[in-house]
């Protein structure tokens, strides 16, 4: 009886010192986030015996960890590492080490010059016996991609340092002391990378390995103004390097064939300082080193008045019987622009917008250097050294694919549309077949919407029709078009789709063998499609998905896979769109059985890996509560082993749940949101509520979210840590109606929070961002529900914006309102009514919400007036609103230092709201410019 008493006793007292621990866990701070830290690179040898990732704090030193596949618990951990792989030959892992970031940042404050700064280092790591080596001051370092044991490594310059003797010769003024010669270049050693064998040559600009690991290629750079850049050719097998050419002023685009069996580059001899040099192409065959030069501007068959682009990416086909290069229109002689009778200062500068012009100018103006630097495809017959044009002025673009096998290829063009581009993203195009050959283009399609492809074994060409909302085949054969879905009984459109826009596909999952069939998605299972027979459809998944709410989708395990094994195992994700639960599951090739279950649980599943030679796999598997560390297993999904245990300090952090919630929209219409709760979630208290939202988020509940610095939204768990109440509710929207679809959506979702009886209704605020941000100065002129409000970098006039410039891309904003987001549907002229009262600017005199503005003046994406118009409408109206303007930052926050900022900035606001904690300085009395940069005034007032 003593020991039942002792048992009890101590049980309850274990009982209470947990519940003690549970209580002292703390809240998030601002201070925690440097420390937080997320997988990288993750990477397992082709054999599948070892596996390798990168962790990294988000500001700090990070490491590499190692280990073998079958012992995770002994692993090598290289501090500092970062850029690393695996060799070809499965034995080696190799990458770089970082100087330590405190050092560096120190070495900042004391001004110290560049060159004098810590570099780089390389690690050799021996898998097999642990042996770790490591080489000072690497600038770069390259592998064979495919086989071969070798690495390159190119050096920082040597540091010079003043020796005795040096010292003595300054001091003596009349000694005459020679300078050294100057390159670009640097010492480069080849070797293999267990350090049996080794080669070194100097003053190396650029270099690298064939695929095959046979050779390597390495270009000398320049001596002051000598002529002395060449190009060796280094056979890895016997050590010898063979010059291939010197004396040109630049060796570039320097490129291997698939097999090693030629190197081809560009050169040119015209000076550096040549306004205009025209370049050549040459071609080696590497058995002997033969040089031959190919390709110039002279050669018949390239374009008319073309010359050979240095800017262009040379490229060999798979059977190493053609090369493709690039050509560009020779160089106009401008008349004006090469008048050196006129100063610079005397120089007109202007941009002339013209209403014939295919593309507005801050477009052009945007696209100037990448248009600058166009080149038209061409490719010479290696065997008979006839050139053939490709691409020309009529027909810009022509496409290859990442392996070259076949003698055509697609081209297209949207240069009869482009004027439209301006308010209609969803522009046709004119597609053509291009014959390799000779050059010749056989039209597929006119205006067709959608973007081609070519199947593996070249019968078809193929592409969704967004205007059909259907797949397409082409028959080259037969030079006939298929329907490959219109007469199924499933759509293949975007179910959900709600913008003015045509609804986008699911997508495909590639041809089977021998171009058999075709298998492509619909909302929620497969389709095997007979493009002879498309009508005979079968359905892979037997409509399982559709009738469980799943979604079914092929998962590649092969990277370089061209076309579908059907012999092979068909491995699907699922995810159920209803529980937000995922897993994998197995399916058949021919149909006839349902697919079935390895693994479903209430997880996020993602980067599913196999190894290439092996059974083995890994993935990553995460909750809200579980960080996304790495599991290894194999394809039955029975054992997954977490081999990584990221961010343990989480333990003891008051995190929270969060939980998937069903409600109605006004309209009567089922939507879901999410509901962040903290640790310890006590139903009789009242909490603070946040709302944040972006068009739809749910599908996101086993998401871990990171506490990090914001670059423009709440970071979601330091609020809930800090006993925030956090709901992010689902939108779906009405065409025209963007501001009322918002309000519908999310109205009713807190209200159905507000109703479960744990929120204080007197502390909820929203904030949102951009088309959140939107939507946030569009609700507070609705309802004075809220006590504070956050909107970051909000529309609010949709009739100014309309006619605006998306900066970043130099684009017109008309596409926005009438296709896209905004999802207006029609022009400024045609929906006048519907522009003005879904602008908040026009109601901001019903606004009673205290609201905090971030809106950047580089903002590429939402004009920065839009923010200004808000805050000045609530000024001249004596409103409580701050607008915080980020000098030189874009849409969202980019530099860490400002992200902090506002982290603070948006807790401090919220907190002093929601919760009645002291009004910082920056709100009570601001921030005047002629104290800009001298406080941030994060104190409270007393």
């Amino acid at each position: 009886m003593k020991n039942l008493r002792f048992g009890v006793l101590l049980a309850v007292l274990l009982l209470g010192s947990h519940t003690l621990f549970a209580q002292q866990k703390r809240a998030l701070t601002h201070s925690d986030y440097d420390g937080w830290e997320r997988l990288s690179s993750e990477k397992i040898t082709k054999n599948g015996q070892w596996v390798g990732y990168q962790i990294s704090p988000q500001d700090g030193d990070g490491r590499i960890e190692i280990f073998s596949f079958k012992n995770p618990r002994k692993r090598q951990v290289i501090s500092r590492g970062t850029s690393f792989d695996f060799s070809a030959d499965d034995a080696f892992a190799v990458g770089k080490i970082v100087p330590e970031k405190d050092s560096v940042y120190v070495l900042k404050l004391k001004k110290t010059k560049k060159d004098d700064m810590p570099a780089d280092s390389l690690f050799i790591y021996t898998m097999a016996t642990g042996k770790m080596e490591k080489l000072p001051r690497v600038k770069s370092f390259a592998t064979p991609e495919k086989e071969g044991s070798w690495i390159a490594i190119n050096f920082e310059k040597e540091k010079k340092e003043k020796g005795k003797d040096e010292k003595e010769v300054e001091a003596d003024s009349t000694a005459k002391e020679e300078k050294p010669k100057k390159a670009d270049g640097t010492l480069l050693q080849v070797r293999k990378l267990d350090g049996s064998v080794s080669y070194e040559f100097e003053r190396v600009k650029s270099y690298g390995f064939s695929a095959t690991g046979d050779f390597l290629q390495y270009v000398l750079a320049e001596e002051d103004t000598l002529d002395n850049a060449a190009i060796y050719l280094l056979n890895l097998a016997s050590g010898e390097s063979k010059l291939i050419s010197e004396g040109m002023t630049s060796y570039s685009d320097v490129t291997f064939s698939p097999e090693a069996n030629y190197l081809a580059y560009i050169s040119t001899d015209d000076s550096t300082k040549a306004k205009k040099p025209y370049h050549s192409l040459f071609l080696v065959k590497t058995e002997n080193g033969d040089v031959k030069q190919i390709a110039t501007k002279d050669s018949e068959g390239i374009l008319a008045n073309g010359r050979i682009s240095a800017d262009g990416n040379l490229k060999f086909s798979e059977n190493e019987e053609r090369l493709f290069f690039g050509v560009a229109p020779d160089y106009v002689d401008y008349t004006y622009a090469n008048d050196t009778t006129i100063l610079d200062e005397d120089r007109v500068s202007l941009d002339i917008w013209g209403w014939q012009d295919s593309e507005i100018q801050p477009m052009q103006l945007k696209n100037k250097d990448s248009e600058e630097k166009f080149s038209y495809l061409a490719t010479i017959n290696l065997n008979t050294d006839k050139i053939t044009q490709l691409g020309d002025l009529d027909l810009k673009n022509v496409n290859l694919e990442a392996k070259v096998e076949r003698d055509f290829g697609l081209a297209w063009t949207d240069a009869p549309y482009r004027i439209n581009y301006s308010w209609d993203i969803q522009i046709g195009r004119d597609l053509y077949l291009v014959d390799f050959k000779d050059g010749s283009k056989t039209l597929v399609e006119t205006d067709a919407s959608g973007f081609p492809s070519i199947s593996p074994e070249g019968k078809y060409v193929y592409w969704y029709d967004g205007r059909d909302s259907s797949w397409v085949a082409y028959d080259i054969a037969q030079k006939a078009k298929i329907d490959l879905t219109k007469q199924l009984p499933e759509g293949f459109h975007e179910e959900l789709h709600d913008s003015p826009s045509l609804p986008g596909s699911y997508g495909n999952a590639g041809w089977l063998e021998g171009d058999e069939a075709f298998l492509v998605y619909d909302r929620f299972d497969i389709w095997k499609i007979d493009p002879k027979k498309p009508t005979e459809a079968v359905n892979l998944t037997q409509g399982a998905g559709r009738k469980s709410n799943t979604v079914f989708r092929r998962q590649d395990l092969d990277r370089e896979e061209r076309s579908i094994d059907p012999k092979g195992q068909l491995l699907l994700t699922a995810f159920n769109e209803k529980t937000k639960d995922a897993g994998y599951f197995t399916g058949s090739f021919d149909g006839k059985s349902a697919p079935k279950q390895l693994i479903m649980s209430a997880n996020r599943y993602y980067g599913l890996t196999k190894a290439k030679e092996s059974s083995a796999i890994f993935l990553n598997k995460s909750t809200y509560k579980e960080n996304p560390d790495l599991y290894l297993g194999d394809l039955t999904f029975k054992s997954l082993k977490k081999v990584s245990n990221l961010n343990p300090q989480q333990a003891n952090v008051n995190w929270g749940s969060v939980e998937l919630v069903d409600y109605m929209t006004n309209n009567g219409e089922p939507l879901q949101g999410l509901l962040f709760k903290p640790e310890n979630f006590d139903t009789s208290k009242k909490y603070p509520l946040m709302v944040y939202f972006y068009e739809r988020n749910s599908d996101g509940l086993h998401n871990y979210r990171a506490p990090a610095p914001s670059a423009s939204t709440i970071n979601i768990p330091y609020f809930v840590s800090n006993d925030y109440l956090v709901f992010v509710p689902d939108i779906k929207y009405e065409l025209g109606l963007p501001g009322p679809s918002a309000y519908n959506c999310i109205i009713p979702g807190v209200q159905s929070i507000v109703a479960r009886g744990f929120v204080d209704a007197d502390n909820m605020a929203i904030q949102g961002q951009s088309w959140g941000g939107y939507q946030v100065a569009y609700l507070i002129t609705q309802t004075d529900m809220f006590k504070a409000a956050g909107a970051g970098a909000p529309v609010v006039n949709m009739t100014s914006a309309y006619g605006g410039i998306r900066w970043g891309t130099g684009m017109s904003r008309m596409f926005q309102y009438e296709q896209t987001q905004s999802r207006i549907g029609g022009t400024l002229w045609e929906k006048p009514v519907y522009y003005i009262e879904n602008s908040p600017l026009f109601f901001m005199d019903r606004v009673k919400t205290p609201v905090l503005i971030m809106h950047n003046d580089e903002d590429g994406s939402v004009p920065w007036y839009q923010g200004i118009e808000m805050f000045m409408a609530l000024k001249r109206l004596n409103q409580p609103a701050w607008l915080l303007q980020y000098n030189g930052e874009d849409h969202n926050l980019v530099q860490r230092k400002n992200r902090k900022d506002l982290s603070v900035r948006l807790s401090q606001f919220f907190d002093h709201y929601l919760k009645g904690a002291p009004v910082p300085l920056w709100m009570s009395e601001g921030l005047p410019a002629v104290q800009k940069g001298k406080t941030l005034k994060y104190e409270l007032e007393d």
